[in-house]
């Protein structure tokens, strides 16, 4: 399959050929014999997603509106999938098969194609990009995939994607910023704008002091921008965030973390917004792994 010149820009039609779109298009049942274009109805927990889909975060109130419309008018466009051993991998549709889920669907249509790891790297970063807006840091990264998957210049991922060459270098410049700063842009703390006006304070820490104060005073893009030209300019001294934390809990805090990652068998990270709240990451690298996860929060008394 071509993936080449200017497909990737056309959409996903271009990258996946003979796509069924009719809805009334016979499906037939999981275990049926068929050409690769027909329309599978499989058990819905013998699909599962891609680990390495791009998208990491999937907003919940969207999620809820396409499974009110699922209910109403099941699925129109059929998953597009790969066969593995015992189960169907998500090359496209990730979101229809979390929002199936939620609808309590069984069974969801498929169509069972043959991709090479590329091709279905490309297919999925692009149907992201097409077909649900990526917040911007899952938006950068999806870029650089596919510049260092493909050896592509800035100017070709462009035109592929049908994009500016401007807006390809502001989005990617946006994984230089600090970590923290990029978590807080996935967290809608701070706009892709307040990120870019943050880029030129080099100081890592001083960017994150900037990137605090900023939301935490609600300003604006011009705004911020003014602020950081101030601290630049070192005419505008970077407010740090007051700490209300007693600093005699940073070793409860780390006995805590270090508890739940020995329970739980991954890497568990406790984060204090003040006193009283914050927040627990817990990681996990596939969907097994998920799956274990969550059983064993439920068996734990």
């Amino acid at each position: 399959m071509a993936t080449k010149g200017k497909a990737l820009g056309k959409g996903l039609d271009s990258l996946i050929k003979d796509k069924v779109n009719n809805a009334k298009a016979p499906a037939k049942q999981d275990g049926e014999a068929g050409l690769d274009h027909d329309v599978l109805n499989v058990d819905i927990n013998k699909v599962e997603p891609n680990p390495d889909q791009p998208r990491q975060v999937f907003d919940e109130d969207k999620l809820l509106e396409l499974s009110d419309s699922i209910k109403k008018n099941g699925i129109i466009d059929p998953l597009i999938v790969v066969q593995k051993d015992k189960y169907y991998m998500i090359v496209a549709g990730e979101r229809r098969w979390r929002a199936s889920k939620r609808a309590g669907l069984k069974k969801v249509p498929v169509i069972v194609r043959e991709f090479t790891e590329q091709q279905i790297a490309e297919i999925a970063l692009i149907e992201n990009l097409q077909r649900e807006n990526l917040n911007p840091i899952e938006e950068a990264e999806a870029y650089q995939k596919l510049i260092n998957m493909n050896k592509w210049k800035q100017d070709e991922l462009a035109e592929k994607v049908s994009k500016s060459r401007t807006a390809i270098t502001n989005s990617l410049r946006l994984l230089k910023l600090d970590p923290r700063v990029r978590q807080m842009i996935v967290d809608d703390m701070l706009t892709a704008g307040h990120a870019r006006a943050l880029l030129s304070i080099e100081d890592n820490e001083k960017q994150y002091d900037a990137a605090q104060q900023i939301f935490d005073e609600q300003l604006n893009v011009r705004d911020a921008e003014k602020l950081v030209k101030k601290i630049n300019d070192k005419k505008e001294p970077v407010k740090k965030k007051a700490s209300s934390l007693d600093p005699g809990m940073e070793a409860v805090y780390a006995d805590a973390a270090e508890r739940l990652k020995k329970l739980l068998g991954t890497k568990v990270t406790i984060q204090q917004k003040n006193a009283e709240s914050g927040k627990i990451e817990i990681e996990y690298y596939s969907p097994s792994e998920l799956t274990r996860i969550v059983e064993l929060i439920y068996t734990v008394k």
